[in-house]
């Protein structure tokens, strides 16, 4: 059986609006981590539990991105394509992508392949391979021609075999197609003619394929409607020759013969494939699932905003354009059974009781076989397992049963009892499924606010924002800032409009509602130092980092705010937030965010609360200026690029209204007088660096000297 579950948006903003659409969805070096390569200018990489972009590069405007973005996995870089020849390589440090390293190529490139276990492999429009570090070496060498005249390379892939790279690139030429297959490890490459058999006259739309130890296995979607499928030899007895090989039927139908874009097929498994297209004539696009191995259709789901007519696949999610927008659906396919085909597999287990799966390890026993003893040791772990398993049904029914009509107490009862028992694969469906019955009757029932059971839940570590949107809400509900601060260190994909409604209950309740609050203070420390405020009384400068920003290189600049020192050094040592409420803010600070979708919040929050929030934050960074490791005490505190960050974006949300209040006056000039004094560091740095340079051109000149010498340098 297959099954697609719910699937999300992965992007917020329109995609694939370029004059070449979406070029491509590639798997970066982090599992959870892909490449997005719009059509236009612009590389995104996502994340796909959070749901969230990570960092967005874009070319020049007049720059076109030619090629899918990829990942290099044994530098962690990536590299794209623009304008046919140019290559770029970057990292995710890197902001702008017309600093970054460009090597510009001799001949048009097709795609860059990446794949774990080699290094990336250019493939030239004109049918030749090369290794990305042999062109980085020398990016104006000659690139021979390997097809011929007016052939077209219309896919490709890369496989693994046997830890070696093996490129298939497909052409076209007056509708006949050709498959060549590179070899890296003998550093042959073979081609072959592809037969279309009796449906001659069908164009191929769409191509896919899997790889064995023999044979690539190319399935193809021709515009009649079926897939056929092409074995092809890895290894063929004449590689010098062009040979032909016949394509057969492997299913029949699976979309609408009349449908000439918007199809799209990819290999799932060796029984899978999923299929992208209308099934009929008259009907809405759709996104299907077929057993190959015994010609059925397992699962479908309508497309009603259609799609481009691009699929792709990674682990279990499936990627695709729904109308203009990346969408992820996660599937499920087990393994082919005639039964599971057809939907007829029977559960013979009793109704209350789940199948754990026993995998036993053949090989441990002796002859490969399982004696007497281990057989009956195996029964006995079976019928352990079954009656734990069995166990856990009832006792989350008894739950969910008491949920509906019991006190708030009685149901902590309850929810200890079930928690005490051993977890199962599905506990945390069942946690899921008791936060919504418990919210589904708070919203019945106003009244009923069962906050010690979800505080409970929450600590299982196993909920998440989209799991149960409506917990956050009921929270921010009721202003339970405990509740908000558990969920914002637990939950790792919660929107940023809802992190910004945290940030304003934070921030506007009052001192005496959080004295009587309990909050988790591990991210404070104690910030009142006698010795630190008694020496920072005595100043009547502030140094940043080591430097006096009044000195005179830097100019006399924030007379007013020098006026009255004594002030500043009694603003900068006392926090100007009670203990409570900075632990609040600093799981604020903790939260993930995309900037693009942040700020829009930010502006909703009043102007006297963003001036208090920023007192917190410059606070935070003149605690950091302390210590030579720039860094806060305390358990989980902020750090300093957290603290920036948030300075950055409050000012660039808020700064019009700011501004214009007096009480955030002295702040922002004390901001001022920090940036300012980081400019004349970088300033002093830069005047420097030249010296240093020759410090280091002479330091490896030391092999021409003798053993023994005495040197003099002077600096300018």
């Amino acid at each position: 059986m297959a099954a697609l579950e719910e699937g999300f948006t992965l992007s917020a903003v329109p995609l694939g609006a370029g004059p070449h659409g979406l070029l491509g969805v590639e798997q970066s070096d982090k599992t959870d981590q892909f490449l997005v390569t719009d059509g236009g200018r612009t590389v995104i990489l996502y994340k796909v539990s959070d749901q969230k972009p990570l960092g967005s590069w874009s070319v020049k405007q007049g720059q076109v991105i030619t090629c899918p973005a990829v990942c290099n996995f044994q530098t962690g870089e990536y590299i794209v394509v623009h304008d046919n020849k140019v290559l770029r390589i970057w990292s995710n440090e890197d902001v702008n992508l017309d600093k970054v390293f460009k090597a510009t190529l001799s001949a048009e490139i097709y795609r860059i392949h990446s794949i774990q276990g080699t290094e990336p492999l250019v493939l030239f429009k004109e049918g030749a391979v090369r290794g990305l570090e042999a062109l980085l070496a020398e990016p104006q060498q000659k690139i021979e021609t390997v097809i011929s005249d007016e052939e077209v390379i219309k896919w490709t892939k890369i496989f693994m075999v046997y830890k070696h790279p093996v490129l298939i690139f497909i052409t076209e030429k007056h509708g006949d197609y050709f498959a060549y297959i590179q070899m890296f490890n003998s550093r042959t490459l073979s081609k072959y003619t592809l037969v279309l058999g009796q449906e001659e006259k069908s164009v191929i739309q769409g191509f896919s394929a899997s790889v064995d130890r023999k044979f690539i296995s190319l399935m193809t979607l021709s515009s009649d409607g079926c897939i056929y499928e092409t074995l092809i030899p890895i290894h063929p007895r004449e590689p010098e020759k062009s040979q032909r090989v016949v394509r057969s039927l492997l299913l029949k139908t699976v979309v609408s013969g009349n449908a000439r874009s918007g199809v799209a097929l990819t290999v799932l498994d060796h029984d899978h494939i999923a299929v992208l297209g209308p099934p009929l004539p008259a009907s809405k696009e759709c996104l299907s699932i077929w057993n190959t191995k015994f010609q059925t259709l397992q699962t479908s789901r309508e497309l009603p905003q259609g799609t481009s007519g691009q699929l792709w696949y990674y682990g279990e999610n499936l990627f695709m354009l729904h109308g203009k927008f990346l969408t992820v659906i996660p599937y499920k396919c087990e393994v082919s059974s005639l039964a599971g085909a057809l939907g007829k597999l029977k559960h013979s287990q009793d109704p209350g009781t789940q199948t754990v799966p026993h995998f036993v390890n053949w090989e441990t026993s002796r002859g490969y076989g399982l004696g007497s003893q281990n057989s009956e040791q195996s029964k006995r772990i079976l019928r352990r397992r079954k009656i734990e398993v069995s166990v856990q049904p009832s006792a989350s029914k008894q739950l969910l049963s008491a949920i509906k009509k019991d006190s708030e107490k009685h149901i902590e009862v309850e929810l200890c009892k079930f928690l005490a028992i051993k977890r199962t694969p599905d506990f945390h469906t069942i946690i899921g499924d008791i936060v919504l019955e418990l919210l589904g009757r708070h919203k019945a029932e106003p009244s009923f606010y069962p906050r010690n059971s979800l505080m409970q839940l929450i600590q299982t570590h196993v909920l998440s924002y989209s799991l149960c949107p409506g917990l956050m809400e009921a929270a921010l509900e009721k202003a339970d800032v405990q509740m908000l601060q558990l969920c914002l260190r637990q939950f790792p994909d919660i929107p940023e409009s809802v992190t910004c409604a945290c940030l304003k209950i934070f921030l506007s309740i009052s001192d005496d509602s959080l004295q009587e609050a309990e909050i988790n203070m591990e991210s404070v420390s104690d910030y009142s130092d006698s010795v630190q405020e008694e020496k920072m009384e005595e100043q009547t400068e502030i140094l940043h980092n080591g430097f006096n920003p009044e000195e005179e290189n830097c100019g006399n600049c924030d007379r007013e705010l020098n006026e009255k020192p004594q002030d500043t050094a009694e603003e900068t040592t006392s926090c100007p937030v009670i203990p409570k409420r900075a632990a609040l803010l600093n799981a604020i600070l903790h939260s993930a965010y995309s900037e693009m979708f942040l700020l829009p919040h930010l502006k909703d929050i009043p102007a006297q609360h963003v001036t208090l929030f920023l007192q917190y934050l410059y606070f935070l960074y003149l605690k950091c200026s302390e210590n030579a490791t720039m860094t806060l005490p305390g358990l989980h505190p902020p750090t300093l690029n957290q603290i920036m960050d948030w300075i950055c974006l409050l000012l660039d949300a808020n700064f019009t209204v700011v501004v214009m209040i007096p009480e955030a006056k002295r702040l922002l000039l004390s901001l001022y007088k920090f940036v300012k004094s980081q400019i004349c560091i970088c300033s002093e740095l830069n005047k420097i660096e030249v010296s240093f340079r020759e410090l280091q051109k002479l330091n490896q000149e030391k092999n021409n000297r003798e053993l023994y010498s005495i040197e003099v340098l002077e600096l300018f």
